[in-house]
């Protein structure tokens, strides 16, 4: 998720797919779930660390990856150390920029994969992946298990950077796993691009700043089928994106050098230079637009693109021009750090990382409203999610505020947790249930009539 505030940290908490699959609610992609599915079921849109509360439990060690959910089960990462590691932080801090400084970890940690109960929230089964000295260091505000895991129903894929893809069917056994060599990151900030599933592949962007590449495993044995250098891109933090749009199938990738989109061959389609020193939000689509968003709250362009299907070559728009055959409109001071923009009710809305929120037409870039400060918002990492016509957006301290979707700012009210309840990692809607992951603990948010049972 970094969902985060010094110059990097995650792109967890970015994303956008759309939850629900059959009869029964599913999460099994990056961030899926940042809406509830059109049947009118929703969670409740109050709660506190007690009130409309299921059941929530607690989470040994620590991770920025959100949950997912398939056949009534929870699954989740983390990953636990042996001896004592730095405590997170919150904010925007310049000071710990480098994380070359601290004391390298001297510990062995273990990378660990939790199954829960979606309706009770008692633990089914816990399986260690790895047990290792951590190969490289990560940022105080990063984590060892940033990266979101997926899953296709019948195998749950846990990807930790620097590490390795561990891969368990829904019972835990484990089926296979591939290990990758660790690489360097920018001021060794660490990593955070989750895995994703797309028919018979896993993919797996590896951004950092010795030699970028992805890579498609077949998701059944591991085998490499595929494998792509990614020449002149440096340390990123953006989860790919697959956009079926009406002419073809793309894997595209949101970078600091340039973002690009692939067919499934691993041919490159189309590439936009990037303006920004980092690339931490998701890739989304919207009624046949792609949306691209990159920034940083103190340095470089924070610019957002919106692209046509079936575009090729370079369709970076020549300056003073904002748009062109394939770039519907861009705007170069608009694009968040961290958190992910969202559509809802017509409008795109995008929160920012130091507590302000602005809207814009999807369609033409233009500003519904400027950015508006989120009273006592304070610091955002992770992405808002949408249902009942309000946005739901949870800042780093815990606390969720209730925001109207639509053309006008208003701030409807905010849903506090517990004081140990840090909030990087972006919240998952199930049907009725919420599901909330903090430092602590994992919360399962339900309506009083479900809570109550």
């Amino acid at each position: 998720m970094l969902r985060t505030g010094v110059l990097a940290c995650l792109a967890l908490v970015s994303g956008f797919l759309q939850a629900g699959v059959a009869a029964e609610p599913e999460v099994g992609q990056f961030l899926q779930g940042r809406f509830a599915k059109e049947s009118g079921v929703t969670p409740p849109e109050k709660w506190s660390a007690t009130e409309n509360v299921l059941w929530k439990t607690d989470v040994p060690g620590l991770a920025w990856s959100s949950p997912i959910v398939s056949g009534g089960r929870v699954y989740l990462t983390t990953c636990i150390s042996t001896g004592k590691d730095l405590e997170p932080r919150k904010g925007l801090y310049i000071e710990d920029l480098d994380a070359n400084k601290y004391p390298k970890p001297k510990d062995p940690h273990e990378w660990k994969v939790l199954c829960l109960d979606l309706s009770s929230g008692k633990k089914i089964w816990e399986a260690t992946a790895h047990t290792a000295i951590p190969p490289k260091p990560h940022h105080i505000k990063n984590t060892l298990a940033s990266e979101t895991p997926a899953t296709d129903g019948e195998r749950v894929y846990a990807y930790f950077g620097n590490v390795g893809l561990f891969v368990y069917d829904m019972d835990g056994k484990p089926l296979w796993q591939k290990m990758f060599p660790p690489q360097e990151t920018q001021y060794a900030w660490g990593t955070s691009i989750s895995p994703i599933l797309h028919e018979d592949r896993v993919y797996i962007v590896n951004d950092n700043d010795e030699k970028s590449y992805f890579v498609a495993l077949d998701k059944k044995t591991g085998e490499e089928v595929l494998r792509v250098e990614r020449e002149g891109e440096k340390t990123n933090y953006a989860t790919p994106f697959i956009w079926k749009n009406d002419q073809r199938t793309e894997l595209v990738t949101s970078g600091v050098g340039w973002s690009r989109s692939y067919d499934l061959e691993g041919n490159l389609l189309w590439k936009l230079k990037g303006k920004s020193i980092l690339a931490i939000p998701t890739p989304f689509e919207h009624e046949g637009l792609l949306y691209l968003i990159a920034g940083h709250v103190l340095w470089g362009e924070n610019p957002m693109y919106a692209i046509k299907p079936g575009a090729s070559g370079d369709i970076t728009p020549v300056e003073p021009a904002t748009s062109n055959e394939y770039v519907a409109w861009s705007a170069l001071k608009t694009g968040p750090y961290h958190p992910t923009p969202i559509i809802e009710g017509g409008v795109l809305h995008v929160l920012y990382d130091r507590g302000f929120m602005a809207a814009f037409d999807p369609k033409t870039g233009e500003e519904i409203y400027p950015r508006k400060r989120i009273p006592n918002g304070r610091a955002f990492t992770s992405s808002p999610v949408a249902f009942g016509g309000k946005l739901f957006c949870l800042n780093e301290d815990g606390v969720t505020f209730a925001i109207k979707a639509g053309g006008d700012f208003e701030l409807l009210h905010s849903n506090p947790l517990a004081e140990d309840d840090m909030g990087m990692a972006t919240p998952v809607i199930v049907g009725d249930k919420l599901l909330i992951r903090t430092s602590a603990r994992i919360y399962c948010i339900a309506p009083t009539s479900v809570a109550g049972k």
